[in-house]
C-alpha cells in the first residue's frame, strides 16, 4: 500500500502509516495541534493521546512533535494577520523574527540531544544583566526565559514544547534588544544620514546571524551600541554605579537616579553623534563642551532658554563668527516685549541704541509712528541694534543654520554666568568667555589670526566676519545625566521632559 504522510508537517516529523490506522492518524493530528496550542499558551506539559481500545498500535517517532516542528507551527501566520499572530505569541519583534528564520525555520539556540546550547545559556544570562545598559529584563521576556531555563535544567526528560518556546522567545528577545540598543526605545526611528547615504539599513536579524558565528555572542550584541563619547562614558559609569550597594534608607532615590541615567542612555541612542570632534551644548548642564578626537578640550558656562522660551535641540555647523555684530531683533521679541514699551514711551528704542526700519530697510523715527495703532499681527517694521557695549549679542556671535533663529553669542550681562540656574534667555545661547572659543575654533581650523581686543570690538562701527575653512559640528542636546570625572552627575530637568519618558520607559519594566 502507498504510504500516507501527515499533511502540512515535514516528513521527518512522523513515520508512515497504513490506511488501517486512520483513526490513530486523526488522533495523532489532534495531538500535534494540541501540542502547538499548549506551546502558544506557554504550558510546560504536553498530554499524550490515548489509543482507543481495539486499535492496532502504530510506530511513531516520538510522543509529540519535536522542537523544530513546533517552532515552524509557532511561526506559521497562515489564516491570520501577522501582527495579530505576533500579539498572540507574545512577540515584540515579530517581523524581524520571521525574516531571521525564513520559510524553513531551523532552531539556532538548541543542540543535540535537544537541549539549550552554550550560546543560549550565555545569552539568557546576558539578558538578566541588561540593567547596566539602562534597560529592564522584563522588556525581553526575562522572567519567562528564566523560568523556562530553570525548568529545562530540572526536568529529566526535556520537553520539545518547552524547547520550542524557549527558542522563539530567545530569538524575539535578542532581536528586540538589538533594535533598542541601536535605535532607542522612546523615540520614533528615523533613517540616519549614514544609512540614507549608503542605503545600508540596520537589520537586527543580520547582526544575530553574525553573532551566532562568533565565540562571544553577548559581546557582539554590545557592539551595536552607539560608539560616541557621550554614550560610552554614561554606559560605563552606570555599570560601575550598579556595582555599589544600595543604601538601605535611600532605595527610592537610587531608583530615581537609575531611571534618570537609563532614559538619558536611550536619548543618546536615538540622537547619536557620528563625529569625534564637535561642540556640544547640554541644556540641563548649562555648559558647552569642546570635544576633539573624543577628548574634552574646553568647557564654557552658557545661559540657555527659559522654560517659557526653551532652546531647541538641534544639529548644525558653525561656518563663521562675527565680531562687533549688529542685532536684528526677532519679531517675537519686538512685538511681545518692545511694542508695549513703545506705546508708553516712543524714545525707548533711541535710549537703548535700537534703530527702527520699515520693510524696505529705510530708517524711521520712532516718534513719528502712532504705536497705539500698531499690533503684533500688523508690525510692518524691523528693529536693529548697532555694535556697542550694550549690544544684546555682546562683542561676538557664532552663527549656524537652523530653522529657529537661534545662535550662540556673547552678552553684556556676564554676571549671570555665576548663577546656578542659567535658564534665562529667549532661546538663544549666551556664552561665557566667547573669545576663548573663537581662538579655539581658529586654531582647530589651522588659522593664526589675531582678533581685536574686546574693548575695541565695542567701538568698531562695522561688523567683521571670520569664516572657517572647515565648519565645526554643533550639537544642542538635552541630557539630565552625564559623566563628570568618571561618575554619574545629575542636572535639573529644566524643561520638565523626563517624567513622561520615565513613565514610557519603565511602566513595562516594573
Amino acid at each position: 500500500m502507498n504510504p500516507i504522510h501527515l499533511q502540512g508537517w515535514p516528513n521527518a516529523a512522523v513515520r508512515r502509516y497504513s490506511p488501517e490506522s486512520g483513526v490513530v492518524l486523526l488522533l495523532r493530528s489532534l495531538l500535534v495541534l494540541s501540542s502547538v496550542l499548549l506551546v502558544l499558551r506557554g504550558c510546560s506539559e504536553v498530554p499524550h493521546a490515548a489509543v482507543p481500545a481495539g486499535a492496532r498500535p502504530v510506530a511513531v517517532s516520538a510522543a509529540a512533535p519535536g522542537p523544530a516542528v513546533l517552532l515552524r507551527a509557532l511561526l506559521d501566520t497562515a489564516g491570520t494577520q501577522a501582527n495579530h499572530s505576533d500579539s498572540l505569541r507574545g512577540l515584540s519583534a515579530g517581523p524581524a523574527v520571521r525574516r531571521f528564520y525564513g520559510s524553513q525555520p531551523v532552531p539556532v539556540w538548541l543542540t543535540a540531544p535537544d537541549s539549550l546550547s552554550a550560546q543560549a545559556e550565555a545569552t539568557i544570562q546576558f539578558l538578566t544583566r541588561v540593567r547596566e545598559l539602562g534597560l529592564a529584563p522584563a522588556f525581553y521576556h526575562g522572567p519567562h526565559l528564566q523560568a523556562l531555563h530553570d525548568s529545562l535544567r530540572l526536568t529529566s526528560s526535556l520537553h520539545p514544547g518547552q524547547l520550542a518556546r524557549a527558542e522563539l522567545l530567545l530569538t524575539d528577545a535578542v532581536l528586540q534588544l538589538l533594535t533598542d540598543l541601536r535605535r532607542g526605545r522612546l523615540h520614533p526611528y528615523t533613517v540616519s544620514p549614514i544609512e540614507r547615504a549608503t542605503g545600508l539599513l540596520f537589520r537586527p536579524e543580520a547582526v544575530l546571524r553574525a553573532a551566532l558565528a562568533t565565540t562571544d555572542v553577548p559581546g557582539a550584541f554590545r557592539g551595536v551600541q552607539p560608539r560616541h563619547r557621550e554614550y560610552q562614558q554614561l554606559q560605563r559609569a552606570l555599570a560601575a554605579w550598579l556595582q555599589r550597594p544600595v543604601p538601605p534608607d535611600s532605595a527610592a532615590q537610587w531608583q530615581w537616579r537609575y531611571e534618570t541615567a537609563a532614559l538619558n542612555l536611550d536619548r543618546w541612542r536615538s540622537e547619536a553623534l557620528p563625529d569625534s570632534s564637535y561642540l556640544l551644548i547640554n541644556l540641563p548642564a548649562q555648559q558647552l563642551y569642546a570635544v576633539a578626537a573624543d577628548s574634552l578640550r574646553a568647557r564654557h558656562r552658557v545661559i540657555v532658554g527659559a522654560p517659557a522660551t526653551p532652546t531647541p535641540t538641534l544639529s548644525s555647523s558653525i561656518r563663521y563668527f562675527t565680531v562687533a555684530p549688529e542685532w536684528r531683533v526677532p519679531t517675537s521679541i519686538a512685538t511681545r516685549e518692545m511694542l508695549p514699551r513703545l506705546r508708553h514711551d516712543a524714545s525707548y528704542l533711541t535710549r537703548n541704541n535700537l534703530r527702527l526700519y520699515n520693510q524696505q530697510g529705510q530708517p524711521l523715527d520712532p516718534a513719528t509712528v502712532n504705536w497705539q495703532q500698531v499690533s503684533a499681527r500688523h508690525f510692518p517694521y524691523f528693529i536693529r541694534q548697532a555694535a556697542g557695549c550694550d549690544n544684546a549679542l555682546g562683542n561676538i556671535v557664532f552663527r549656524f543654520d537652523n530653522p529657529y533663529s537661534v545662535y550662540l553669542h556673547d552678552t553684556p550681562t556676564r554676571e549671570l554666568f555665576w548663577q546656578a540656574n542659567r535658564a534665562l534667555s529667549h532661546g538663544c545661547v549666551r556664552l561665557e568667555k566667547p573669545f576663548s572659543l573663537a581662538y579655539y575654533l581658529l586654531q582647530a581650523d589651522g588659522q593664526h589670526v589675531q582678533l581685536p581686543p574686546e574693548d575695541a570690538c565695542a567701538r568698531q562701527p562695522v561688523p567683521r566676519n571670520y569664516p572657517l575653512r572647515h565648519p565645526v559640528t554643533l550639537y544642542i542636546r538635552y541630557a539630565t545625566c552625564a559623566v563628570e570625572n568618571s561618575r554619574l552627575h545629575f542636572y535639573p530637568d529644566i524643561y520638565h521632559r523626563d517624567e513622561m519618558l520615565r513613565h514610557r520607559l519603565f511602566a513595562v519594566g516594573k
